[in-house]
C-alpha cells in the first residue's frame, strides 16, 4: 500500500526545533505516512529525534559568517555539500512535502526543493518578524504558516495564514487545578514561575535568587525556578548561603531544566520570562501573567519585538534587561501580591492571545499541499 512521505526540516534552536517536532509528532500518529526529520547531526534536533524515535536525515550546515573570510569561504561549501546531499534525499525517499521552520537548518532542503522544483513546501516561522530563511524561501512556498499578524508585511506570499505557534496537545488537556495538585502547591498561596528559556537567562537569574527568602517567607509566593544548566550551581551555592535548608521548603522548587513545562505553567499565576516567541505561546496557551525581559542581544532584535506586541495588547508587564535588580523586581512582586485585580486582568488579555487550534490548524494545511 502506497505511504505519504513527508520531510520536516527546522533546527538550531528550540523556536525552529520545537513547533517542526509538534507537527513531526502529529503526522507520525498516521500510519499511513512516512516522516523523515532532516537537520544537523550536531544540533538538539537530532538528539530529539533519536529520543522520539524519528528517521533522520542529516544535513551539516551552520549559520551564515556575518564577515567575509575563509571561515565564510568554508560555510558556503558546507552549504553547497549540504544543498546536494538534500537533493539527494529528495530523489531517493521522493518526499510527497517539506514543512520547514526556518533557521539555517532548513536551508539546504529549502534550495534543493526549488533547484528540482519539487516537491511542495509550506513555512512556519514563529517571530514577530520572520528569519531570513523564511523570508527568502515564503515566495515559492506553497503556503505561508505565521505566529504573529505583525510578521504578515515581510511575507511576499499571497497565501499566508495566522496560525499561531503549534504546541503539544497537553497544553489543551492539563487543568490549573490538576497540575497544582501534581506539584504539591497551596491552592491558595500565588505561583510564580521564573525562567529564561531552556538555557536559563543570567540577569534574570542572579537579580531574582536574592529576594527568593524574602518572597517566600514574608510575602507568600510559592516559586518555580529554571535555572538553566549553566547557571544551577552558582543558584543554587547563593541559595544555601541566604536561605538556609531552602530544599527543604515546600513552596520552593529549584532546577535547571523541567521537562514538563506544560505543568509548570499550567500551575503557575505569574511568570518572568524571556520573550522568545515558543515561551510566548505556551505562556498565552497557560493564561498566566507574563513580566517579560526580552532577551537584549536575540538576532534581529526579535525578542523585544515580540514582548512589545504582548504589551501593546496590555498582556504582559514589560521591562528593559538593563532596568532590572532585586529591588525591582521586589517591589514589582510585591505590588502584584497586593493587586489580585491585575493579575487577573494580565491573565485574562494573555489567554486572549492564545491560538490553542495552531497545530490542528498547521497540520491540516500541509496535508492539504
Amino acid at each position: 500500500m502506497y505511504k505519504k512521505t513527508y520531510f520536516i526540516t527546522g533546527g538550531g534552536t528550540g523556536g525552529h526545533i520545537y513547533p517542526a517536532v509538534a507537527v513531526a509528532d502529529e503526522l507520525i500518529k498516521n500510519k499511513d505516512y512516512n516522516v523523515f526529520y532532516v537537520g544537523n547531526p550536531d544540533n538538539m534536533e537530532y538528539r530529539i529525534a533519536q529520543n522520539k524515535g524519528y528517521q533522520f536525515l542529516p544535513v551539516h550546515v551552520k549559520g551564515m559568517p556575518r564577515k567575509l573570510s575563509l571561515h565564510f569561504i568554508f560555510w558556503a561549501f558546507q552549504l553547497l555539500v549540504a544543498i546536494i546531499k538534500s537533493m539527494y534525499y529528495i530523489l531517493k525517499y521522493k518526499p510527497d512535502a517539506i514543512f520547514g521552520t526556518g533557521g539555517y537548518v532548513s536551508a539546504p532542503l529549502l534550495f534543493a526543493s526549488n533547484i528540482l522544483k519539487k516537491p511542495n513546501y509550506m513555512l512556519h516561522d514563529c517571530d514577530m518578524q520572520p528569519g531570513i530563511v523564511t523570508r527568502k524561501f515564503a515566495p515559492n512556498a506553497k503556503c505561508v504558516s505565521l505566529a504573529f499578524e505583525g510578521a504578515l508585511p515581510f511575507i511576499k506570499n499571497n497565501n499566508c495564514t495566522v496560525n499561531g505557534n503549534p504546541l503539544r496537545p497537553e497544553f489543551k488537556k492539563v487543568l490549573k487545578i490538576d497540575a497544582k495538585e501534581k506539584l504539591n502547591l497551596d491552592m491558595e498561596k500565588p505561583v510564580l514561575c521564573v525562567m529564561g528559556g531552556s538555557q536559563g537567562a543570567k540577569s534574570i537569574n542572579n537579580s531574582f535568587v536574592e529576594i527568593i527568602k524574602e518572597l517566600v517567607q514574608e510575602h507568600g509566593y510559592q516559586i518555580i525556578f529554571q535555572t538553566g544548566q549553566k547557571n544551577y550551581d552558582y543558584i543554587t551555592d547563593r541559595l544555601s548561603k541566604i536561605f538556609k535548608h531552602y530544599e527543604k521548603n515546600k513552596n520552593l522548587i529549584v532546577k535547571p531544566y523541567f521537562d514538563d513545562m506544560t505543568t509548570i505553567l499550567k500551575a503557575s499565576d505569574i511568570v518572568i520570562s524571556r520573550a522568545g516567541s515558543l515561551s510566548l505561546s505556551e505562556i498565552f496557551a497557560s493564561g498566566i501573567a507574563p513580566i517579560l525581559i526580552p532577551y537584549p542581544y536575540a538576532a534581529a532584535d526579535h525578542q523585544r519585538k515580540n514582548a512589545k506586541f504582548v504589551e501593546e495588547h496590555n498582556a504582559c508587564i514589560y521591562a528593559e534587561d538593563s532596568d532590572i535588580d532585586p529591588n525591582y523586581f521586589l517591589k514589582l512582586l510585591i505590588d502584584l501580591k497586593n493587586n489580585p485585580e491585575k493579575i487577573e486582568e494580565l491573565k485574562s488579555n494573555s489567554a486572549k492571545l492564545a491560538k490553542l487550534d495552531a497545530l490542528k490548524n498547521i497540520v491540516e494545511q500541509f496535508e492539504r499541499i
